[in-house]
């Protein structure tokens, strides 16, 4: 027997609302909550209960140059204890901001770079089984300056940021060589090696809508959704 869809030309993860019976916000941090969700899988199946982390969800950008490297930035991340390399990123925390504007937002405060041409390189979930963060990636070209008296002043973990360009092919060999651990730089770097192939033609454009971030999501149809 050949697995479901194994005919197919195309297939695409895709939205599968469920009945969903209440919530309750267990935790309320300041940038996510860790909420306890009940549902059921049908409209007469049994309850079930999931706990995740909500989350606004987060835009990250691959800079790539002319002379083909890439920016990595080294920065403190505490939970795991090290200093990573990662791609700039950050919050989507602005109400109202659009994704591409957010990501632009980003690579100026931590980068001091501007980028003329944006593309979607890539969209992904960090961790769908505790989480509902969503994370699109950009990739940013025609790169400029931040002029000086703009710049942002950043701070904490931030303040300590090491940027580096590093060639693409360089940068999928410290992937695949084990010494880059960052989620978003890891698919980033092997996403932008294979468009490049391409010329990278096949991206889509930076307005593409993005119906996986939460905010995007059609409502429960079925079913009361109750906080307690």
């Amino acid at each position: 027997m050949q697995p479901a869809g194994s005919d197919d030309a195309t297939f695409s993860d895709e939205q599968s609302p469920r009945r969903l019976l209440g919530t309750t916000t267990v935790y309320e941090g300041r940038v996510w909550d860790v909420v306890s969700e009940e549902f059921t899988l049908a409209d007469d199946g049994e309850a079930i209960t999931r706990d995740f982390i909500r989350h606004p969800g987060a835009v990250a950008v691959l800079v790539l140059n002319d002379e083909g490297q890439v920016l990595l930035l080294r920065q403190y991340r505490h939970p795991v204890r090290m200093a990573l390399w990662e791609i700039p990123a950050g919050l989507l925390d602005e109400e109202g901001e659009d994704f591409v504007d957010a990501a632009a937002r980003e690579l100026a405060e931590e980068a001091d770079l501007t980028a003329r041409q944006w593309d979607v390189l890539v969209d992904m979930f960090l961790s769908p089984g505790s989480s509902s963060e969503a994370l699109r990636v950009y990739l940013a070209r025609g790169i400029g300056d931040v002029p000086e008296a703009d710049r942002h002043t950043r701070m904490h973990e931030e303040a300590e940021i090491e940027l580096m360009w590093v060639d693409l092919d360089a940068a999928v060999d410290a992937v695949l060589e084990g010494r880059i651990h960052s989620p978003s730089a890891v698919v980033a770097i092997l996403a932008a090696r294979v468009a490049r192939e391409t010329g990278f033609r096949e991206l889509r454009p930076a307005t593409t809508p993005w119906p996986e971030h939460p905010s995007q999501h059609s409502t429960w149809p079925r079913g009361a959704v109750l906080e307690n």
